[in-house]
């Protein structure tokens, strides 16, 4: 396989993989700053990022403004010359905050997805910042790119388009998924091809009438060599990565998390509706059985994660479930995962895990 560093901008990683952002607490500054070591991009989530911080139930935004600084350090000494960025959701509450402290703490890329990120160059003016808009279809690339062409005179530094096989949540209707993988989640890995060249093709239509080119990252499931390959034929110039960085040694989460993912078969892994009405896809444990069956699970006071999100309404609080899992509390968690996790048969080293998608 032909191999080209990844270059936005002035910024460059060797290596054309970019490992996806996962929260609570799965990639943090540890997962990070090991990609980024070995050449490639590490992204740190920054979803609720302070959650082990000792204020965090009375005051989770200064905690998660504080841990964004703290984790983006813990990477940077890790890998004091490697690219190193945040993925920050959209959907956020005090998102502005939240891109503002990571620029502040030094990161070199902005992933931004939940949502199309519209309002992000505004939040990053005057910052050297790489931005990396997520997109799942050409209507969506071709909404964001034409905003930000019209709003801001620019285009993004990196386009990002995230399949219908990732993991957590899926910027698809339920409809839309059905269609690209078929009923039972899965589908076959070309089944969304055509779209994938849709969203290439507009890219390297405002690329041309700014004559500078907006590479282009693939992610969905992507788990080999062979899918990597398929990849970059369709003309991707990177990769997204996470799930396969989950079952690694350096991985933030606890153990019995990663555990989990070596545990699951293939008919353990469904999609899901997410507390504020969203498709993703998880691994189907006690937990999510509940929710299923219509059981209104307790929660904790509102930790302020979402925009959009009645705390009387939902079923369960997605905070309380995405911590449990961070924590290793499998069976009481809402446990995200890509349509491959079922592959997972050890743990391994990151290096491992980039030699064996791209080597």
């Amino acid at each position: 396989m032909i191999m080209k560093p990844l270059k936005t901008g002035n910024t460059e990683a060797a290596i054309p993989i970019i490992q996806g952002g996962m929260g609570i607490g799965i990639s943090l500054g540890g997962l990070a700053g090991a990609v980024a070591k070995e050449g490639g991009i590490g992204i740190i989530s920054a979803a609720q990022i302070g959650f082990r911080e000792e204020d965090f139930d009375r005051n989770p935004k200064e905690a998660n403004l504080r841990a964004i600084k703290k984790e983006y350090d813990k990477a940077r000494s890790i890998a004091p010359h490697g690219v190193i960025g945040f993925n920050i959701m959209v959907a956020s509450r005090h998102y502005g905050e939240y891109v503002k402290a990571a620029i502040d703490a030094g990161a070199d890329l902005i992933i931004s997805g939940a949502g199309l990120p519209t309002e992000l160059p505004a939040i990053a003016a005057g910052h050297d910042v790489k931005l990396a808009p997520i997109v799942s279809t050409e209507k969506s690339a071709k909404v964001l790119l034409k905003y930000w062409d019209r709003k801001y005179r620019r285009i993004p530094d990196l386009l990002i388009i995230e399949g219908p096989q990732a993991g957590g949540h899926l910027g698809f209707s339920s409809e839309q998924l059905q269609s690209f993988i078929g009923e039972d989640g899965t589908g076959e890995s070309d089944s969304y091809d055509e779209e994938v060249r849709s969203v290439i093709k507009t890219a390297r239509d405002f690329s041309e009438k700014y004559g500078r080119k907006i590479p282009v990252a693939l992610a969905g499931g992507i788990e080999n060599r062979e899918m990597a390959a398929h990849a970059f034929s369709l003309g991707a110039d990177a990769i997204q990565v996470a799930s396969r960085f989950v079952t690694t040694e350096e991985c933030d989460a606890d153990m019995r998390y990663r555990e989990a993912y070596l545990k699951a078969r293939k008919e353990d892994i469904v999609i899901v509706k997410s507390p504020v009405g969203m498709p993703g896809r998880a691994i189907l444990n006690p937990f999510m059985k509940r929710v299923m069956d219509g059981e209104k699970i307790p929660h904790s006071p509102c930790h302020r994660c979402l925009q959009k999100c009645s705390v009387t309404d939902i079923p369960y609080c997605i905070t309380d479930a995405l911590i449990h899992a961070a924590k290793g509390e499998v069976d009481d968690a809402l446990l995200f995962c890509g349509a491959n996790a079922y592959r997972a048969n050890k743990i391994e080293k990151v290096k491992e895990v980039i030699d064996s998608l791209l080597c």
